[in-house]
């Protein structure tokens, strides 16, 4: 007891973690920042929307797989090591734009291919890691881990437009190669607690200190790993097709500039940041399923009353900030899911495999919403399918329940007070 008592004494300030994690997660959220790209580069090559919209895509899908490799080996030998590789990743993917992307196939390889995957090295190592250290309030402390993923573009986007504008777009892609030594410096903080750590003043329920803790093959064998994917599918690829199609809905929807509509997209990416600790924070205290819930309502009173309706840059800001907000809330929310469900122990791993929903919304979400666009002429069209995606991911959250016995965060929370 004694040894224990020293060996915790010794351990740095877990929140220094988190503050790592934001900083990280800050510089990797500029991915959605491609709209900004994406329209110079059509004007100048005469590209379509959907050809356009392909780096996008490719980066969402080659993230997921990123975030699996990395979930693997960070199991193994921690986090450091795998954020810093992440970070080597994603400046060379930024650099190597520079000078390839005035090509499609160039762009696949850049920003799609070496830029999602260096994201997705980077981003499962502050989750993991700050799971592990704050089993106390998993859901809050997930949702501030991710939160600056989704307030990166605050910054980036109107930066990067400005940035545009005054250098051209190649020079921006190279000056985008710092984002790998910022994610290499916040990389080098991380580090796991030990086995045995608890916070202090600090003792699990005994529904979930008796928790089985699930290899990736052994989740694979339950029902809920299938119902809580297709649950992020859905839930991931209503906020992806929305924020994919930020920029040009805003010129359409509400006749907006482009620099308008940055700066929608930037208002949207600050509740879209805003609302993975807000929805982590709330389905700690009154359970996950309900929080869920929630989410899927805001997005279906966006999608229905807000957004046909935004004829101004105001209306249109709200709307879209509605649908930023609830998507956080995904990201927020399943890491913790999938620790309440499956254990910390293979975290790294299992969330991977469960991210890939988010690599097949990335895939299929702005896919779907370009071809529905071009086809019908009107946002609103794909807007109902939208609201409707957002229903049936209300249904499957109410018929989760956990593979083993462990309360619902609400309920362990009340039965300690």
């Amino acid at each position: 007891m004694a040894r224990d008592a020293k060996v915790m004494d010794r351990l740095p300030n877990r929140w220094l973690f988190v503050a790592a994690a934001i900083a990280m997660q800050a510089v990797l959220g500029n991915l959605y920042s491609w709209s900004i790209f994406r329209d110079p580069l059509m004007d100048e090559h005469g590209w379509s929307l959907a050809q356009a919209t392909v780096p996008f895509q490719l980066s969402i899908a080659f993230f997921a797989l990123g975030v699996i490799v990395a979930g693997r080996w960070q199991d193994r030998v921690g986090p450091r090591r795998v954020a810093v590789t992440g970070g080597v990743i994603l400046g060379s993917g930024f650099l190597l734009a520079s000078f390839v992307g005035d090509s499609l196939w160039g762009l696949y390889l850049s920003y799609g291919a070496l830029g999602g995957l260096g994201i997705g090295f980077a981003y499962v190592t502050p989750i993991a890691t700050c799971v592990k250290w704050f089993p106390d309030m998993r859901g809050t402390v997930t949702g501030l881990a991710v939160l600056g993923f989704g307030a990166g573009t605050v910054i980036g986007a109107p930066v990067g437009t400005a940035l545009i504008d005054r250098i051209g777009v190649y020079q921006t892609f190279a000056l985008g190669g710092l984002f790998g030594l910022a994610v290499v410096v916040a990389g080098t903080v991380l580090r796991n607690p030990p086995e045995s750590f608890r916070p202090q003043g600090w003792t699990p329920a005994a529904a979930r200190a008796a928790a089985r803790e699930f290899g990736p093959t052994e989740m694979a064998r339950t029902w809920q790993f299938y119902v809580l994917w297709v649950t992020y599918l859905l839930w991931a690829g209503v906020g992806l097709m929305a924020i994919s199609q930020a920029a040009p809905m805003g010129e359409e929807l509400a006749d907006l500039t482009s620099k308008a509509a940055a700066g929608a997209l930037s208002t949207m990416a600050i509740f879209n940041g805003l609302g993975r600790p807000s929805y982590g924070w709330l389905s700690d205290r009154v359970g996950r399923r309900a929080a869920a819930l929630l989410a899927q309502g805001v997005y279906v009173v966006a999608l229905l009353a807000v957004l046909p309706n935004a004829g101004s840059f105001p209306a249109y800001a709200l709307g879209i900030s509605m649908v930023g907000f609830s998507f956080g809330g995904a990201l927020g929310m399943m890491p913790a899911l999938t620790a309440d469900y499956y254990g910390t122990k293979n975290l790294g791993v299992n969330y991977g495999w469960m991210f890939t929903a988010y690599g097949t919304a990335g895939i299929l979400g702005p896919l779907i919403a370009v071809q529905v666009h071009e086809a019908t002429g009107a946002w609103t069209n794909v807007f109902f399918i939208l609201a409707g995606l957002s229903v049936v991911t209300a249904v499957l959250a109410l018929v989760l329940r956990p593979p083993h016995r462990v309360e619902e965060p609400a309920a362990e929370a009340r039965r300690a007070a």
